[in-house]
Parts: structure tokens; sequence; C-alpha cells
């Protein structure tokens, strides 16, 4: 079966009219022939929104409320059965209630996707997780509810429903987007003209660069090499040298001169490594890079100059800056330098040459540097012209001897091994051993040899020259393997900064792998352990996986790596010898990053075990002191009334039996504590939400406790609040009881602001608050968050005052509700804790007393 689509529509701000939006296109759909359902689409209140639903067939959310009112969770088992062609489904961000199948709404997407249904959705700007911290600086509100970049980015349509700043305000103020006792308060938070504009903004780059990236993506799948200078992108290449610096700052100045362009520094790392590279300035560089705004990229391969180009062509560069070769002057004579080859091969992309301080200098030949053909080359033509040379000078000086002619010669072959290494010298050798018969020993002119003592020397000359060309060759061998090393060091630490930098996946870890050998696919294959011999994808990163391990396909590398089960592949570059050793150190960091990962998961488990096990000796230690003692009370009360039948006073009998009942109350309280923490920790906490009044919430939840000390000052026209309203009661109840306790002796109040005082948020949702306030002794700062841990009492707390469960309860029970619970000092000494809930859409401003509005609880 094929996957479905994903469509997004992507929103600066609330109320731009992405539901609108997705809704008109349904109806499109729906006139095109199209079969569509609506999942989930959220009016808010907004009757055009709402109006727009008629026509459409929807799909009843998955759960309904005991009080009528339909939950807004998606039913993805109704979906999939009924299998449209086309689901709507509102707030792809959206986090959904306890119990349900998936944590989150687009998982439930993913679902639909997979059973072959395409599938609109709608996600604001906020809510993406790169930029939540960003949007919470500029509106002041904190993170809501968020969805991983990734995720949204694999949609395969995100379409920005924008609107003008000050349109959205003419919404707003008209009642369009909240209703009209929330826009004061929008309109001094998050709705100030400068908040839109910027949120606009962000969103326009944002959606700027996907599109930038499926532009990548289509001139990688139609071979595109030619420059499109859609976007101005200056490609900096850096050799590790300090002459990095400069050119840095130049392509910084370059993109000063235009808005929105792109800054990238390259640095090629070949197999054996560069001549004055240098880690360190490196670093420095990369930084350099960071603080500028730009991004910093390393690839491997032989040629520095064509990897540039061929870099700079795969992310559509308009611009390259190079610095003035610091190559050998024959290099640059013969137009062989690296810039040279780059202004050659750049076509329709700009270079600039900048020069630099170093740029007279030459470079030094690195002593690693590979021997190579034009060396082996050049040492054959030695060896074929040296030893006539020789011989030719030698003749000159008849009276010289023939030990003297022997040492000038192994002079010469020790020459042609150092340029040419072991088979150029063995070549040289055996030449001048020819000579040397021919011209030096008796008799002159014939390749006899009268005297053994000549025998001899000729014997122990080829020898030692063989010997020394051996010497050599091994010596270069080693110089290679020490400057393969060296660079592979060098790929390490860069893989393992990353890895400190961000917490990387294995797919963003491929995504390396895939930029660093300019590959077209990168994937990390298994052994399957159902099918001997066959490999299992386990990650990707590219236009499609390549194929697995052992399929003879051209321009398909495959390494295995230390786990003989896992193997590394790349596709769409024949690899070298030296790329394939570096692409085997990536596999060796691979492996450890999954290693990492699975050591955090182990750990996670690990935590939330001992967690467990702490709140079970907690439990423990409870009921062997708490429980004990009002046990220890009611069976002593009862013996004493079973010894004494008839024969104690009657107030004495009262006291008793009160006596019981005070420790059975609060044996039942501790034990309905304890279960609520239960619930909590396990994650079986399912609110059925409804809307509800605030005012009747707290007459239920003030019923079992002393109406002294206790003082209710609500407004009169406090918005209702979506919530379950047992859990409510419990809330409030705990959070009173708990400054009854610690606040004796003075006054408990609980406050309702009006509508008209605004609205707060949780999660990105305007919502109503409750705020309980004590003028006790006040909670440190330091122990705020401590207070509502599990079994944390204060220190002057008497014994047998609770298990220090009440608050924990409490912020549990908030936060399932989709609200929350936050402590304050209260001016003047003491605590406030605030309840915040989010407002019902259905019910704006109920506050009925209970006999007028019916069932509203």
């Amino acid at each position: 079966m094929a996957r479905g689509t994903l469509r997004i529509f992507l929103g600066a701000a609330p109320g731009v009219g992405k539901t609108f939006a997705m809704l008109q296109e349904a109806h499109q759909l729906v006139a095109g022939g199209r079969d569509v359902v609506v999942g989930v689409a959220a009016d808010h209140g907004r009757k055009e929104t709402r109006e727009l639903v008629t026509g459409l067939e929807v799909i009843a959310p998955r759960r309904p409320d005991p009080h009528g009112v339909l939950a807004q969770e998606l039913d993805v088992d109704s979906v999939v059965t009924r299998h449209p062609e086309v689901a709507l489904v509102d707030e792809y961000a959206h986090t959904n209630a306890p119990g349900s199948r998936n944590e989150h709404r687009w998982q439930d997407i993913e679902l639909l996707l997979a059973a072959g249904i395409d599938v609109l959705s709608t996600v604001s700007i906020q809510h993406i997780a790169s930029l939540s911290d960003v949007v919470s600086a500029i509106t002041g509100q904190p993170p809501g509810e968020t969805v991983p970049d990734e995720i949204v980015r694999r949609a395969d349509q995100i379409e920005l429903v924008d609107i003008a700043p000050e349109l959205l305000l003419e919404r707003l103020s008209a009642g369009n987007v909240y209703p009209a006792e929330m826009v004061d308060a929008a309109l001094a938070n998050e709705f100030r003209l400068g908040n839109l504009f910027a949120l606009r903004e962000i969103a326009l780059i944002w959606l700027a660069d996907r599109v930038d990236e499926g532009l990548a993506k289509y001139r990688a799948s139609e071979g595109i090499t030619a420059t499109w200078p859609a976007r101005e992108r200056v490609v900096v290449g850096l050799t590790g040298g300090p002459e990095g610096e400069a050119l840095i700052r130049r392509a910084s100045r370059i993109l000063s001169r235009v808005n929105g362009g792109d800054l990238l520094a390259l640095h090629v790392r070949r197999p054996e490594g560069l001549p004055g590279e240098e880690a360190p300035t490196l670093a420095t560089q990369r930084q350099l890079v960071t603080d500028l705004g730009g991004s910093y990229h390393t690839v491997v391969g032989d040629d520095v100059a064509e990897s540039l180009l061929e870099f700079a062509r795969s992310v559509n560069a308009t611009q390259i800056v190079v610095g003035v070769s610091r190559g050998r002057l024959t290099s640059r004579l013969l137009g062989s330098s690296v810039g040279a080859k780059v202004v050659r091969g750049s076509g329709d992309i700009d270079v600039h040459m900048v020069s630099h301080p170093l740029g007279a200098r030459t470079l030094p030949r690195p002593p690693s540097a590979a021997l190579g053909r034009a060396r082996t080359t050049a040492g054959f033509i030695l060896a074929a012209l040296i030893p006539i040379l020789i011989t030719t000078v030698m003749s000159l000086a008849p009276d010289l001897n023939f030990a003297t002619h022997v040492l000038v010669h192994l002079t010469g072959v020790i020459g042609v091994a150092f340029v040419g290494g072991l088979w150029p010298a063995v070549l040289a050798a055996l030449f001048d051993s020819l000579l040397l018969n021919y011209f030096e020993t008796e008799p002159v002119g014939t390749f006899s040899i009268s005297d053994p003592q000549n025998v001899f020397a000729l014997l122990v000359f080829l020898c030692a020259a063989v010997a020394v060309s051996l010497l050599v060759g091994l010596s270069a061998k080693r110089a290679r393997a020490a400057a393969r090393a060296r660079a592979e060091a060098a790929t390490l630490a860069d893989l393992a900064r990353d890895a400190l930098i961000a917490d990387d996946s294995v797919e963003g870890f491929l995504d390396k792998v895939r930029e660093t050998f300019q590959a077209k696919a990168a994937a990390l294959f298994s052994r399957s352990a159902q099918a001997r011999g066959a490999w299992e994808l386990q990650a990707f990163s590219g236009d499609g996986p390549p194929f697995p391990p052992g399929t003879a396909t051209p321009g398909t590398d495959a390494v295995e790596l230390a786990d003989p089960e896992t193997a590394l592949v790349v596709s769409g570059r024949a690899l070298t010898a030296g790329d394939r050793r570096l692409l085997a150190a990536h596999g060796a960091h691979l492996l450890l990053l999954r290693q990492r990962h699975a050591l955090h998961r182990t750990l996670r488990s690990t935590a939330k075990l001992a967690e467990g096990n702490s709140i079970r000796t907690s439990i423990l230690r409870a009921v062997s002191h708490d429980l004990r003692t009002p046990l220890a009370g009611i069976k002593l009360a009862v013996t004493a009334l079973q010894r004494q039948k008839g024969r104690l006073p009657e107030e004495v009998e009262a006291e008793m039996l009160g006596t019981i009942e005070s420790y059975s109350d609060r044996l039942d309280s501790l034990i309905a504590r304890l279960l609520d923490m239960s619930r909590i920790s396990s994650g079986s906490t399912a609110p059925l939400t409804a809307p509800v009044i605030w005012r009747d919430a707290i007459e239920d939840a003030l019923r079992g406790l002393p109406a002294e000390g206790i003082r209710v000052d609500l407004a009169p026209n406090m918005p209702a609040v979506d919530a379950d309203v047992g859990m409510l009661e419990r809330v409030i109840a705990n959070i009173v009881e708990n400054a009854l306790k610690y606040a004796p002796g003075t006054d408990v109040v609980i406050v309702g602001p009006s509508s008209a005082a605004g609205v707060a948020t949780v999660n990105g949702l305007p919502c109503g608050e409750l705020r309980i306030v004590d003028h006790g002794q006040g909670v440190p700062a330091g122990n705020v968050m401590a207070m509502f841990q599990p079994f944390q009492r204060l220190d002057d707390a008497p014994e047998g005052s609770g298990v220090g469960l009440g608050l924990a309860v409490a912020k549990g029970f908030t936060e399932a509700m989709g609200g929350q619970l936050i402590a304050e000092p209260t001016p003047g000494g003491g605590l406030t804790m605030v309840i915040r809930l989010p407002l019902s859409a259905g019910h704006p401003n109920a506050d009925t007393p209970r006999h007028e509005a019916g069932s509203a609880s």
C-alpha cells in the first residue's frame, strides 16, 4: 500500500486562518470528487470556521465526555476503518489526552499516512521545536506544545497561510480570533504589533529554508549542476592555515551587501592530510564562522579543487572565496595550484582570489606525502639517466679506483630511491651493476670479470643498493600510514566535537556522512534475524536508501563495522582506498553513537525504576508510621469500648467514638492520596473534561473542610474552564488543606480574577486562573520545586500530619487536565498557589450558580 501524503498549513500566529484554509481546501477536494472526512477541526468558537465544517463528513471524536461534550481527540481507528482518500486533522502539534494510544497527534497522523490516507493538518510557527524558545523570548509566553523539526520537514507540502499583522489585529479586535473578554489581554501580550511582525518574519524565513531544501533535492534528482542564483551563497575554502580568518571575514563582508545570504565554510580533508593544516587553527576558524552566522562543513577528497567545486555546486553557491595559493612556484607557473583549478572549473560561479601575507610563502612539502604516480615515473626516468650520467662523468677521471666508482654509483642509487621509491632504485642498482662491470672491471668492454674481488664488490654493491631502496620504500609506507592516521584522528575529533555540541541521532550522523563524502545517500544496515544472510535497513539519509551490502551496484561502497552484524553503506560516489578508511572511522564512531543512545535509554529506564523504588519505599515508610498511628488509636478506642460495655460515661463513650471517626477519616484521606499518587506515577490518569464553573467546584471541594479561616472572593464573571470535576475538587481541597495546616491562625483566601483582568496561557491556550492565598511563613525559593515532589513536608510539620502527597497529587491532576499549578510568594509573607486550566470554548463566561446552570458541573 502506498503511503499517504501530508500537507501542512503553516501560520505565524493564532487567527491567521490555518483551519479556515484547510477546510476551504477540503471543500475544493470534495467538489473535485475526492472522498474527504474531518477527523478533528477545532473552530475555537469562530463562527466562520464552524460553518465551513457543514457539508463535510465528520468522524466523531474518540471519547465522549459523560456530560455530553465531545473530547477533541482523533479517533484513529474509526478513520482507518472508514479509510477515506483525505482526512482533515487539525493542530499537528497537539498533545493527546492521557490514556490515548499515542502521546502526540502527529504520531496519530503517521498511522493514517501509513494506512495510505492523505492528511491535511495545521501548525503554528511557535510549535516547531527549534523555534519555540525564540518565539517564547519574543512573546514572553512559555514554550507550549512542540513538534520536532524533522517530523514537520517530512511533510510532502508545507503551505504558508499569511496575513498582514495589521489585518490580523483588526480580526482580533472584531472578535474573530478570541472572545471579546480575551481581546484586551491578547493585545497586551502576544498580539502586540511588533510581536506579529517578528513571528511573521520567522515563519517566512523558516519556510524559505524548506523551499531551499526542496530546490536542492530537485536539482540533485535531475542531475542539475549549473548554479541557479536564487539566493546568495558564499563558500569559503579553508586549508587549516592562518589565512583562513581573513578569508572568512572577506566572505562575511561580501554577504553584508545583500539580505538573506548564506555563509558556508568548507575544509577539504585529504586522506593523507594537507600541508599546513593545523587542528587548533581550524577550530578557531570554525568558531568564527559560527559567530558570523555561517555553517562549517568538512568533506573528504583527494583533489581539493574538485571537491571544493563539487560542494559549491551541490549547495547552489553563487560565489567562492579562496586564498592565493601557497603552493610551489612550479605549480603556480603551470596553473596546477588549487586557486587556478577552481577558477578554471568554476563555470558560472564567481571566484574571489584573496591575497594575504602568507600568499608569497611556499608551503613545505609534507614529509608524509605519498610517492604517487608522478614521483614513481620520475624515479624510473632517473634510474635510466643517473647511472649513465655518473659513468660519463667518472670516465673523465681515469685515475680513480674501483671502490670510488662503486661508492659514487651507490650514491646515485640512493638518490633514485629517495625520489621514486623501491622499484626505480632496484632498476638503478641493476643498471649501475652492469655499467660498472662493463666499464670499470677487467677485462673492460665486456661483461666478464677476471678478478673475484670485483665480483664480490659488485654483489655487495647490489645488495646495499637494494637494502637502501627497501628502507626508503618502508619509510614512505610508514609515512603514508602516519598521515592517514592523522587524517582519521582529525576526522574523529570533528565527529566527537559535533557529538558534544549536539546530541546527534543516527539519521543526523548519516547526514554528516553523506555530506563529508559528497555521496547521494548513506545508510546503516544490520543483519536480519529472520532471513540468514539478509540485511535490514535501520536508518538512511538522502533521496532514497542505497542497496544493501553484497549487492553488485556501481557507485555503492559498504564497510562492515567492528560489530560484524552492522554495515555502513554510501552510494553515488566511488570511494578510493583512503576514503574507505575514513568511512570505516566514521563507522566506528557510529557504533559508539548507537551505544551511547542505548546507554541513555538504559539510564532513563534505571532512573524510572529508581523513582518507582523510591516511591514504594516512601509508601512503606508511610504505611509503617502514618497508617500505624491511626490504626493503633482506632484499636485502642474499640478495645476500651468492648471491655467497658455499659460502664463508661456517655461523654467518654462519645469521645472514643469521635476518636474512631477522626482516625477513620484520616485513614480514608491517606489511602485516597496514596491511590491518587499511584495513578499519577503509572500514567493511568485519564481526565474526563467538561466545562466547569469555578464556584461550583470550590463549593464541593470545601465541604469537608472547616469553614473558619477560609474566605472565598470570586469575581462575578469568571469564565468557565475545561476540567474533570472530581479532579479539580481534589486539587482545590488538597491545596486549601495544605494552607490551613502550614499557615495556622491566618485566613486562607480563594481569589478568582474576572475575565477582564487578563488571560494567562498554558501550552499556547488561553486559561482561567484561580489563586489560593495564605499568609504563613512561605516557602524558600530553593525549595519550591521540591515542595511538589511526593512525600515532601516542611521541616516544622508535626508528626502524623500526613505523608506529603497533597501538593504532588494536586500538581499531577492539574497537569493531566492540561493545566498548570505554580507557587508564588504572597506579598507581605506567605504562599500563593495558582491553578490555571484551559478556558472552555463552549462556555466563555459561565459563572451561573449550579441551580440555575442545570448540569454545568
